[in-house]
């Protein structure tokens, strides 16, 4: 059967009634998912005798996703799913018209019905309702450049390419108080890729170490990031620090310098070290003089030179 003669043997059968099953599926921005279909009262079937349909719901109008008509034969409607949304034949035969679909976006996150006809009768006709996720970057939240003269600080907290839209929240992490959400300013935004991102400001009076959390809930995804502005402030020492390592490493002037102070300091080390050494050990070999006796031994010698 064609599309277009598909189509109204669907409105045809709108107002018939039948029991519909409603299932809910997770998946995250770029993974595969499988939306189930199972018909568990029989276990063989005749493709030829059957049309199945998967269809979505565009701007209030049903739109066919995929189908199976009465050749056997499995066609795409919405050219958004063509290469992305697959039925297996030989599963079907069996009862199971569950629908894959790949490479999951943003603009898959909507109700998905499977419609299964014999004989002018709906068989099966199950509502999957698909939620779509993805991870928020860890946020980055920037320490004040303000002057010690000011009054006021002011905190940048940024995070990008999650789903769906974030909740922000700024701690007091010195005792892990929700901040006043009058004191911040939170903007979200899509991006190319259909997913957000979020940059949300916080000002607040100057007070004495003061130290702010900036947290970002994914609520789909159970999931908060937070991150402090002293772990902030630490990544910038870190920053500054490595900073001045690879400026030492870019510059062998000064690592000569260095290496010719340390070569200086070493050499009277060790002429220190030799003279100490040279000292204690004479004071071990000489014998303690007597002064007089030294003096008696010494005047023959003093007559004798005399009388030559």
């Amino acid at each position: 059967m064609a599309l277009r003669s598909a189509i109204p043997l669907l409105l045809l059968l709108g107002g018939l009634q039948a029991d519909t099953h409603e299932k809910e599926v997770r998946a995250m921005v770029g993974s595969n998912v499988e939306l189930t279909c199972n018909y568990t009262r029989e276990e063989n079937f005749d493709l030829n005798d059957l049309y199945v349909y998967w269809q979505i719901s565009v701007a209030g109008t049903p739109e066919i996703v995929t189908y199976l008509s009465n050749n056997s034969s499995v066609g795409h409607g919405n050219n958004q799913y063509k290469d992305r949304a697959q039925m297996s034949l030989d599963r079907m035969k069996r009862g199971d018209f569950s629908l894959t679909l790949y490479n999951i976006t943003p603009q898959d996150e909507q109700k998905f019905n499977c419609l299964v006809i014999r004989n002018l009768v709906k068989i099966v006709n199950i509502e999957v309702t698909l939620h779509v996720a993805a991870n928020y970057s860890m946020p980055v939240v920037s320490v004040p450049s303000n002057t010690p003269e000011d009054e006021e600080l002011t905190f940048t907290c940024m995070s990008k390419d999650g789903y769906p839209e974030p909740k922000v929240y700024w701690i007091n992490k010195t005792d892990n108080s929700l901040l006043d959400e009058a004191l911040q300013n939170s903007t979200v935004s899509l991006n190319s890729r259909g997913l957000y991102d979020v940059v949300s400001i916080l000002k607040i009076r100057r007070v004495p170490n003061v130290n702010v959390g900036c947290c970002i809930e994914n609520v789909l995804l159970h999931q908060n990031l937070t991150v402090s502005s002293q772990t902030a402030l630490a990544s910038e020492i870190n920053a500054s620090v490595t900073e001045s390592v690879n400026d030492t490493l870019k510059h062998p002037a000064n690592i000569s310098e260095t290496r010719t102070g340390l070569t200086v300091l070493i050499v009277l080390g060790v002429a220190v070290v030799a003279v100490v050494a040279v000292f204690l050990g004479c004071r071990r070999r000489c014998p303690h003089w007597n002064y007089a006796a030294g003096a008696q031994a010494l005047r023959p010698e003093l007559e004798l030179t005399d009388h030559v």
